[in-house]
């Protein structure tokens, strides 16, 4: 299971949200590159990056500070404001290993089929964020949360993965931020609905039992925030899991 650390950003500083709520950010008193750098020193590979107010206002707002991130010897996958092909292109442009694409992912799947086709499955991640619904089923807001989708999680995941999609990330909105521990269920039941796909998975990460119990419900991937940035866990922990 790949450890991915992440860096929210909003005018340029490093932040979090809780539950994906603007109104409601910490931001901490650290450079994103001094950060970046620290986790490249201790032998983390890839850097999850969101750019926050592009992800509500739909453009890329901090994409000279993304471009910098790209500099270190850190693989950057990067979204946030990710709405068309040209979003795709700056991002690479900037150096971003992999694109994440979010809210068009779920109002244009045909778009990010065709990027899937043009740019290859493993520069591509569709971000599939998801809410419990009164059902049980799990709804897609997309726009940074904002607002409300038609679309469930299930069929949407299963169409990108008969597209060639290999890498998904799912975030438990609920549990973003929150440090409630992460929604092993989800991933649980996704390992079901699209098994062989690499699942991403985001949303409330406290230690180290945390990260033993979603590689057992196979992750591949681990996105850590808010833990890593107060210090209840440290960066070498999550490494060593």
């Amino acid at each position: 299971m790949e450890i991915i650390p992440a860096i929210d950003l909003r005018a340029g500083g490093v932040v979090r949200l809780a539950q994906g709520d603007y109104a409601r950010e910490t931001r901490y008193p650290v450079e994103p590159l001094e950060l970046a750098r620290t986790y490249a020193a201790a032998g983390v590979r890839w850097l999850h990056v969101v750019d926050l107010d592009g992800a509500r206002a739909g453009t890329l707002e901090n994409l000279r500070t993304i471009e910098t991130l790209a500099g270190t010897p850190l693989q950057i996958q990067a979204g946030g404001g990710v709405r068309d092909e040209n979003g795709v292109r700056r991002l690479f442009d900037a150096g971003v290993a992999r694109v994440v694409v979010g809210s068009v992912a779920v109002s244009d799947p045909g778009s990010v089929e065709q990027w899937l086709l043009r740019h290859g499955a493993e520069r591509i991640c569709v971000a599939l964020d998801t809410k419990a619904d009164a059902q049980g089923g799990w709804t897609l807001p997309v726009k940074g949360w904002t607002e409300s989708s038609d679309g469930g999680l299930d069929e949407l995941a299963a169409r990108y993965v008969r597209a060639g999609a290999r890498h998904l990330l799912c975030t438990d909105i609920a549990r973003d931020g929150m440090l409630s521990g992460p929604n092993i269920d989800l991933y649980l039941h996704l390992r079901q609905v699209v098994p062989g796909i690499s699942v991403q998975a985001s949303g409330g990460v406290r230690d180290v039992d945390d990260l033993h119990a979603l590689r057992a419900a196979g992750a591949a991937a681990a996105i850590l925030g808010r833990s890593l940035l107060e210090g209840r866990l440290t960066i070498a922990e999550a490494l060593r899991c």
